[in-house]
């Protein structure tokens, strides 16, 4: 019997310290280190290293070509290594408010800061995050304000014969008031991302909690889908299992998915008190999700009284003949003679969609369609769409 409980209580102690491991690796070096000035030091304990590199949106960009052209790329500094064995790089002046992304490239290697468990991944690229306060900073932050919920939901879409998941974030007392009924936001990420991208890199939940505590915005649901028709659900959380991540699906921009749109909508207001109607909906995306959202609400001009076209692709590309890109002129007509509250059209200036939003909005002026343009700085990034979002959400439903 005694030899059993020393059995036991072995066993027990192995597995204890088994489901405890992760407490021993614990980190001793601070990165990233965000000083007092703003300035933010980053280190790396790589001994063997020969060379150890920081590459991140923080720094100035580098253009890299590409089979579609030249684009803006995050740059590339050096680090040096101290006393310790310890790689360092120090930004060279202080960094503005902003969310940031960073990795490490050792002897050619990209890798992750082991000393900072906070990260994204947008399509196969996971890198490294980190918040410098201020505005828009703190609208990135989880403050002390009242939290909505974030929910993810399964719902049948008979269009594309599957059921599909979908994120849902409700503000703040949803769940307290039984009859209270909101307008619908329905967000949309761009090519190769997923019903997670706008909760993840977009931040859109905290942007949301503190745009509504602070008075800007209206309390709102907010419907984030997946825009890729082929997929039930973000990789790794689909019957497909831990499938590798890619911008190259099927049923991509070819009229699948605006399409199939009404039955997100319909099961939106079968599912969640919302206000279902027109006045009471507004849809927006970037990029790809962009693209939906400008051919979407001209197909269903009765649904959305706001649209937001966030770096927009604007035209679909030559192979596709599907029905719900023809007669753009007569739907745009139709579109406008129902005087939506709202047409919103943001772009970083240096974006590679620039010109073709730029001869969009030509379009719109010579036939005397109101819009709202707002323009930035930089190019196609999520520094630009987490702006858009903000700014296009306190226009939202005050009419």
């Amino acid at each position: 019997m005694k030899r059993i409980n020393l059995l036991v209580i072995s066993l027990l102690f192995c597995a204890t310290t088994f489901a405890q491991q992760a407490i021993w690796g614990v980190i001793s070096i601070k990165s990233p280190d965000i000083h007092s000035d703003n300035n933010v030091t980053f280190r790396l304990k790589a001994p063997k290293a020969n060379t150890v590199q920081i590459t991140g949106d923080f720094l100035p960009t580098q253009k890299i070509a590409t089979p579609y052209g030249k684009f803006d790329a995050p740059g590339i500094e050096n680090l040096t290594m101290n006393k310790d064995s310890i790689w360092e790089f120090t930004t060279a002046a202080p960094l503005a408010s902003e969310l940031y992304s960073y990795s490490f490239i050792v002897d050619g290697v990209r890798v992750l800061d082991p000393s900072n468990v906070y990260m994204n991944r947008d399509v196969t690229n996971v890198t490294n995050i980190f918040i410098i306060g201020g505005t828009p900073g703190d609208l990135y932050n989880v403050n002390n304000v009242p939290h909505g919920t974030v929910s993810r939901t399964w719902y049948n879409s008979p269009t594309l014969g599957m059921k599909r998941r979908l994120t849902v974030y409700t503000p703040a007392g949803y769940e307290d008031s039984q009859k209270q009924r909101y307008p619908v936001l329905y967000l949309l990420h761009g090519m190769g991302g997923d019903e997670e991208a706008w909760i993840a890199l977009g931040r859109a939940s905290q942007v949301l909690d503190n745009l509504i505590a602070q008075g800007k915005i209206k309390p709102m649901i907010v419907v984030m889908p997946n825009g890729n028709a082929a997929q039930e659900a973000a990789p790794g959380e689909s019957s497909l299992g831990l499938q590798q991540p890619t911008t190259q699906l099927p049923k991509t921009m070819e009229g699948s998915f605006e399409k199939a749109f009404p039955d997100i909508v319909k099961y939106t207001d079968s599912h969640y008190r919302t206000i279902a109607q027109k006045s009471s909906r507004a849809i927006c995306g970037l990029s790809m999700g962009g693209f939906h959202s400008k051919f979407i609400s001209a197909e269903y001009p009765d649904l959305f009284d706001y649209v937001g076209l966030f770096s927009a692709a604007i035209m679909p590309n030559g192979n596709t003949t599907c029905e719900i890109y023809q007669n753009q002129d007569a739907k745009l007509k139709i579109q406008f003679a129902k005087k939506p509250k709202l047409y919103w059209i943001g772009i970083g200036n240096a974006d590679f969609l620039y010109k073709a939003n730029t001869d969009y909005r030509k379009y719109l002026t010579d036939h005397s369609y109101p819009f709202t343009y707002f323009e930035t700085g930089e190019g196609h990034i999520w520094k630009n769409w987490r702006i858009y979002l903000a700014q296009f959400t306190q226009k939202l439903f005050k009419q």
